[in-house]
């Protein structure tokens, strides 16, 4: 045990110096424990990957302010219960704003279901979707259009879901950023419908 505490101290203390070596033994270390704790607590196993990464991604930006006589394991989970905090948060964000936007959209439009399903809001998305890498276009299609699971596509694909999930981020933020302003509202809500 003491000698586990004083390589843990030693993996430290080089990992504020910057070395790499002692950060992927960290992350080694305690990579699967982590990603246990944040399955519990986001209950996706996806998500809860990213959320890995991103808390090791928080460690290494912030290496140099790391305290080498602290616990490292406490630092560790209390930056991974942060970005499940802000990650939460964050969902809470978007949540409310789908809420207005439907709201403001349903104020507009008396029959909204009939303005998302008109053939020029969706061949707009389907033009959208067609710019989209072919990999990418694949795997949002599969996803989004088809209602397949990230583990179907991932065995169908010979892909992991981790990479499947960081297509999805993309192709969706790729679709959001290049929406038409004149169409912004119906065409958010059209997509919100399919992303959900």
């Amino acid at each position: 045990m003491q000698h586990d505490v004083l390589h843990e101290k030693d993996l430290v203390t080089l990992l504020t110096q910057g070395n790499e070596s002692a950060f992927e033994s960290l992350y080694h270390l305690y990579s699967k424990r982590l990603l246990g704790f944040l399955i519990k607590s986001v209950k996706s196993e996806t998500i809860a990957s990213e959320l890995l990464q991103d808390t090791f991604v928080k460690i290494w930006k912030n290496r140099e302010n790391i305290d080498p006589e602290q616990s490292f394991r406490s630092y560790l989970f209390r930056i991974s219960e942060n970005v499940v905090f802000d990650f939460f948060r964050k969902t809470a964000r978007d949540k409310a704003l789908q809420a207005m936007l439907i709201n403001s959209a349903c104020e507009e439009y008396s029959h909204v279901e009939e303005n998302l399903c008109t053939k020029e809001n969706e061949q707009i998305l389907n033009d959208l979707i067609n710019l989209l890498p072919p990999k990418r276009r694949e795997i949002f299609q599969l996803i989004k259009i088809e209602d397949r699971s990230y583990n179907e596509v991932s065995h169908a694909l010979s892909i992991s879901p981790s990479t499947i999930s960081d297509h999805i981020v993309k192709a969706t933020k790729f679709i959001r950023q290049h929406l038409d302003d004149a169409k912004v509202v119906a065409l958010y809500i059209l997509i919100l419908f399919v992303l959900s």
